[in-house]
């Protein structure tokens, strides 16, 4: 029974140890892949996807696109962080030109007033034609939020597809995370990379193999070394 848990105990953690490696390397081919497709010639809006599939092969691209802001159609997205500061992403439609088309724009970050949670900021939204630059890339990260929090003008989350239907605007998709910092607009463009952190993996691999390892000579010293044994 003894020999049966030790052999159960150190598979599993090698399986575990193997496992963050596995992380590890899968970690270093998503920034192989991330510093490729940056390098590769910025898309413009002839190219940009218009199926799910398509857009999963051109996340983190980058793109040129010309059109018009549609401001009243703009969400701010609540409790997100930059600076160590909470506030608001904020999103809006842009009508590409020359269309058809409507891509949603992540243009930046901008402060809450912590005194009227209601209170929207004032972000400037030139009207005409304008130029976007900037990377492909998914909706925002979710966050947890109540029903109430799931239309408006405030809102935790934006579904590419469920706001096309809300606002019967022809959204491609996928969303452009919108680079540079010209402030004409007031907001903070200093986003977080993907987490590519490797080391973590790698020292928890280390630590489920020292496990594995403990958990054999644990075994040989009270099974076959241990003094006084009879």
């Amino acid at each position: 029974m003894v020999l049966f848990a030790t052999i159960f105990g150190i598979a599993l953690a090698m399986r575990l140890g193997f496992w963050q490696l596995d992380r590890a390397h899968q970690k270093i081919a998503l920034q192989t892949s991330l510093d490729a497709r940056a390098s590769e010639p910025a898309l413009d809006a002839s190219a940009l996807a218009h199926t799910p599939a398509e857009a999963e092969a051109q996340q983190h691209r980058r793109v040129v696109l010309h059109g018009r802001w549609l401001a009243e159609r703009t969400v701010f997205l609540d409790n997100r962080q930059m600076h160590a500061r909470v506030g608001f992403y904020v999103v809006t439609p842009l009508a590409l030109v020359p269309g058809p088309g409507v891509v949603l724009v992540q243009r930046g970050w901008a402060p809450r007033s912590f005194t009227d949670r209601a209170a929207l900021p004032r972000v400037a939204t030139p009207a005409g034609l304008v130029t976007v630059e900037g990377t492909l890339a998914p909706s925002p990260s979710r966050l947890f939020e109540f029903a109430d929090a799931a239309s408006g003008a405030i809102r935790q989350n934006l579904d590419i597809a469920s706001f096309a239907h809300e606002t019967g605007l022809p959204l491609l998709p996928i969303s452009v995370v919108q680079q540079g910092q010209d402030g004409a607009d007031g907001l903070l463009r200093d986003w977080p990379r993907p987490a590519v952190d490797v080391q973590k993996n790698y020292g928890y691999a280390v630590q489920w193999f020292a496990i594995a390892a403990s958990i054999a000579i644990l075994y040989v010293w009270h099974r076959f070394i241990r003094p006084g044994k009879p």
